[in-house]
């Protein structure tokens, strides 16, 4: 996406709003609501969660809450580019259960900017977990420039959209196994629920999106969650000086911000509460989730099925993809 100031006005804007919205209406204590996770997590053997960005940011928090709420003893995998960090998160989610639990962790190396890496990765983590329970997609970034990949996919909407849909396409295999081992199946793509649109189509591609999956693949949850306003380093890892200048000054929006853990619960939550029988909308199995964990229902929905079949079919050429 390229940053015009009218863009920025609008994201500093939505930032103050959405805080100010979080700060006067009724919000869940963050204490009550792990506990309600924890409560609402899975008590069977080890279950299976990869986090795609799970190396920092909403990523990191979501993963590390998914480990507290297991209590340790889940596998987790998490996808990024930055081994280091990668490798300081697990000590972190090691070190939780002080020896006792009986979790695993791994770190796989992937730039999802390119969709040849996403389908490498996949089939990787497919070939040694045949049964994945959660995947969970949060890389992004925020850049000043658009800037094409090798591939000719415009970088940023290969990271919101393209390779969101890949990562989840060739993970269908373990997702499914664990459907039909009667154990939880659930994604979750976190972006910008209810922002769609013609101010940004990758969020109404990420509707669309979980509808397809859901259509196709009954007894799995698919979701499309909005994480809010989030104190990451998102803003400092931007190429633009006009986000850099926001993330100086995101410190003072600390009272109507959250942290990235507390946004890790608000998210858990939703996943937690969303089941395979229900949905958003017309469509069984597709959730579109806002900043606390709430169901969006249709509000600011901009999809409609010709354009659900019309990005499809779009998809599947620019990810050169086969159709099932």
């Amino acid at each position: 996406m390229v940053w015009t100031r009218r863009r920025v006005a609008v994201v500093l804007a939505s930032t103050c709003l959405v805080g100010l919205a979080l700060t006067f209406a009724p919000r869940t204590n963050t204490a009550e609501l792990a506990a309600q996770n924890t409560a609402s997590a899975p008590k069977y053997a080890k279950p299976v969660a990869v986090f795609v960005g799970g190396t920092s940011g909403i990523g990191q928090g979501m993963a590390e809450a998914f480990n507290r709420h297991t209590e340790g003893n889940a596998h987790i995998v998490l996808v990024g580019r930055n081994r280091h960090a990668a490798e300081g998160v697990i000590a972190k989610m090691k070190a939780y259960g002080n020896g006792t639990s009986t979790g695993s962790y791994e770190f796989v190396p992937c730039d999802i900017s390119l969709i040849s890496n996403v389908k490498r990765s996949a089939a990787d983590i497919v070939t040694k977990h045949p049964k994945v329970n959660y995947l969970v997609v949060t890389a992004g970034v925020l850049g000043a420039s658009s800037v094409q990949t090798e591939e000719g996919l415009d970088r940023t909407a290969a990271l919101h959209y393209y390779s969101r849909w890949s990562f989840i396409h060739e993970l269908l295999p373990s997702l499914r196994f664990a459907r039909d081992a009667n154990e939880d199946a659930k994604v979750m793509s976190v972006y910008s629920a209810g922002d769609g649109g013609s101010f940004d189509r990758a969020a109404t591609n990420n509707d669309l999106m979980v509808e397809e999956f859901a259509l196709r693949n009954p007894g799995i949850v698919f979701s499309h969650a909005s994480p809010g306003a989030v104190r990451t380093n998102l803003l400092k890892a931007s190429d633009s000086f006009v986000l850099h200048a926001i993330d100086v000054v995101l410190p003072l929006l600390t009272p109507v911000t959250v942290s990235q853990d507390e946004c890790g619960e608000y998210l858990w939550s939703g996943l937690y509460r969303s089941v395979p029988t229900l949905g958003s909308g017309s469509i069984v199995g597709a959730y579109r989730i806002d900043s606390q964990g709430r169901d969006l229902g249709t509000k600011r929905y901009y999809g409609s099925p010709e354009k659900r079949i019309a990005v499809w079919k779009h998809t599947l050429q620019a990810t050169c993809t086969s159709d099932e």
